[in-house]
């Protein structure tokens, strides 16, 4: 598997370096994980809209699977071959690990003014985190949440109990990890190319995700039951090459600044309501589906179990994540 992914990686990047080769010097390129018609690929229209109406620019998409999986986007925006990317923290915990404090269970708001209050005005995210980003060579230009994270099971999950012995799928990510051993569940780290055959085949008995994704990818037709706790939005990050930003005019940042911004706030407006209409469409799709919102009474459970995770977080994460997580939470009591 190690021989045959450095193959294909290669071959990918050999690709998108034709692709850049042949694109002209005001040709940006784009990458994200989703597909153009999902959240990611929403924010991404949005900003592509905005550099191209305000400058004479081209900024070229690239929705998931058209460069490869996750990890080969990131290496392709490291590279420089990429000037743009999305990528959720889920995926770059690796290189930057206190980004995984987004998924810290039960750490952000349910109330969506809130949220996206948060987001916008957090000191962490604006400023404590671009400094981390840019250590790895990216300039982070905005995170924005995508959805309320809900289970897909095979059966009903009411109690932590109940997932145990449960395979269930997750990002590579060590915090995720945590926390489904906290809810009693066997964590199984898998790309997500993969999800799909293996709920089908029974490998995995679970996985998370947004309602709009459990419905434009059709999870639900390989699952029975959908559980929402509340535990988690799923956040992502759009990041551009740093070597690239950095040689950009003062026109073209701010350029990029304002269409980042611009995106920002269409993805905020353009979520209202999502995660319920998707559950609703899931719904009509497949009317014997068990759609399940559990009550506070019914999570707390679970969030007594989340309490190991954050401790998991600063372990893992040191001082500089203590440092994070303690301004995540004043920026969490600030918008409140």
């Amino acid at each position: 598997m190690a021989i045959f992914r450095t193959v294909l990686t290669g071959g990918i990047l050999a690709a998108a370096t034709t692709v850049a080769g042949a694109a002209s010097a005001d040709t940006w390129r784009y990458a994200f994980e989703e597909a153009l018609d999902e959240v990611q690929g929403k924010y991404a229209q949005k900003f592509k809209e905005e550099i191209e109406a305000n400058s004479d620019h081209e900024v070229q998409l690239f929705p998931y699977g058209t460069l490869g999986e996750s990890v080969d986007t990131m290496e392709q925006a490291q590279a420089g071959i990429l000037q743009f990317v999305d990528q959720s923290p889920g995926f770059t915990g690796a290189l930057i690990p206190e980004a995984q404090v987004f998924f810290v269970p039960y750490l952000l708001p349910q109330d969506d003014e809130e949220l996206f209050e948060f987001f916008r005005t957090s000191k962490a995210i604006n400023e404590m985190f671009p400094e981390l980003y840019a250590e790895q060579g990216l300039e982070l230009l905005k995170m924005f949440p995508e959805g309320d994270v809900c289970m897909t099971t095979q059966e009903p999950v009411k109690t932590p109990e109940d997932l145990n012995e449960v395979k269930f799928r997750v990002m590579t990510n060590p915090l995720l990890v945590e926390s489904y051993k906290a809810f009693g569940a066997t964590p199984t780290p898998l790309p997500w190319g993969e999800v799909y055959g293996a709920m089908q085949t029974g490998i995995i008995q679970g996985q998370e995700n947004p309602g709009f994704y459990l419905e434009s990818t059709k999870m639900y037709e390989v699952t029975e039951v959908i559980t929402c706790i509340g535990h988690n939005n799923f956040t992502t990050a759009v990041m551009a090459n740093k070597d690239f930003y950095d040689g950009l005019s003062d026109e073209d940042k701010e350029l990029v600044q304002n269409a980042s911004d611009a995106a920002f706030e269409y993805i905020l407006e353009y979520q209202s309501g999502l995660q319920e209409k998707s559950l609703e469409n899931i719904a009509k799709a497949k009317p014997d589906m068990q759609i399940n919102i559990l009550s506070e009474e019914e999570r707390q459970p679970f969030k007594d179990k989340a309490a190991s995770v954050e401790e998991a977080f600063v372990e893992m994460t040191g001082e500089r994540g203590k440092e994070i997580l303690e301004q995540f939470k004043a920026d969490l009591e600030a918008v409140k």
